[in-house]
């Protein structure tokens, strides 16, 4: 297997290096079954609503995109993805695979083979099939071919001197294969892959093993807890940032990107010291007229950003007593928006693994990133869809 990117068949678009951050969009599993409704009519708004904004490098489907594998329910899907204006990686879930086979999910949406690799942003992105292997339902695997493929990208990653970040339909404790969930989650607990991104729960989640961020964000088909949205995440020089955005949630919308965050630092070169410099990436419809940190609700300092550079920036002392930092953002049409950040500062308090690719490390409730912490879906406290 070899290095190929796969988008929207409709779009054919190069390995992008323009920048060093990598930022995406990510939509949860769509279980789309009938055009006229909500899920569908939610997954056109969104499209509609990213189709506004620029600075994102992809949007991200993580599989069970039709409820029942059928061509009919892939039209839609591919309806949806027409309308995308950003480049579109889409891979499989155990929805997809409810036909035996994975044969109606590639000719409904045109998509290459898994697995891929494809390096966007100085990021090698790597994109997985754990239902292909299997029997159909949740029966997670990669198959020996595809583990293989996996093991010599991340090594070729590390040859290269980049960072990875792994995208696939859910934890890798969830794999069923023969030894599969321990070798995975050995490889990524030990590699460079910063970030996993997957879908399956049903909720907003975020799990942080001591070296590599889980996310995972909730179904758009299948809500259970809090209004439809989709998630923004973003990898900037080796930080992982996340954020839920509300669907009906105004522009514009601000993302921290830099310091980390003290529940997803996982390294001591990410506590913050006596200056700090703070990055945050502003997404909108309207022009931004002002972006802006505080720590601690002091004084305002203006952030700048330079030609080319989709962030702001503002270098700042940090005293050893601070705890927040805001970020706010206005913009012409009126709007303001913020997020909040609690950089690192003791390295004692850096999270400890207490197991290997699984929500056992979730760092649960965090409301304002959207997670709410009641794990409300199929994997845990939901409905059985």
């Amino acid at each position: 297997m070899t290095h190929s990117a796969m988008t929207h068949p409709a779009m054919t678009h190069p390995a992008s290096a323009r920048d060093d951050i990598l930022a995406f969009a990510h939509l949860g599993d769509l279980h789309l079954t009938e055009g006229h409704l909500e899920n569908a009519r939610d997954f056109l708004a969104i499209v509609a609503q990213l189709g506004a904004v620029e600075g994102l490098d992809f949007a991200y489907l993580p599989g069970d995109n039709a409820e029942n594998g059928l061509p009919e329910q892939y039209a839609l899907v591919r309806q949806g993805l027409l309308g995308f204006s950003l480049p579109v990686h889409v891979i499989t879930g155990d929805h997809d695979m409810e036909g035996g086979s994975l044969d109606a999910f590639h000719a409904g949406l045109g998509a290459r083979p898994l697995p891929y690799a494809t390096d966007i942003s100085g990021i090698r992105c790597l994109f997985l099939d754990m239902c292909g292997p299997g029997t159909g339902g949740p029966d997670f695997r990669l198959g020996d071919a595809q583990l293989a493929w996996l093991e010599g990208e991340i090594q070729l990653a590390e040859r290269d001197g980049l960072d990875c970040a792994l995208f696939m339909h859910s934890y890798p404790a969830d794999l069923k294969g023969e030894g599969e969930a321990v070798r995975v989650g050995h490889l990524v607990s030990q590699s460079r892959v910063r970030l996993v991104e997957m879908g399956h729960t049903h909720y907003n989640e975020l799990a942080n093993d001591g070296r590599t961020i889980f996310a995972a964000t909730r179904s758009t088909g299948q809500v259970e807890e809090g209004p439809v949205g989709y998630a923004i995440a973003a990898i900037d020089g080796g930080v992982v940032s996340w954020r839920f955005k509300e669907l009906a949630e105004p522009w514009p919308f601000v993302l921290v990107t830099a310091p980390a965050d003290r529940r997803l630092a996982h390294d001591d070169g990410h506590r913050v010291r006596d200056t700090v410099e703070v990055r945050a990436l502003v997404l909108g419809a309207s022009a931004v007229t002002a972006c802006e940190v505080s720590v601690d609700g002091g004084p305002w300092q203006a952030m700048t950003r330079a030609d080319g550079d989709r962030r702001y920036r503002a270098s700042i002392p940090w005293d050893a007593a601070a705890r927040r930092l805001t970020v706010r953002a206005s913009d012409a049409a009126g709007g303001t928006g913020q997020d909040v950040v609690e950089p690192a500062t003791d390295r004692s308090r850096l999270p400890v693994s207490k197991g290997i690719g699984s929500d056992a490390d979730s760092i649960g409730a965090w409301p304002e990133k959207g997670l709410l912490g009641t794990q409300l879906g199929p994997n845990r406290n939901g409905r059985h869809w």
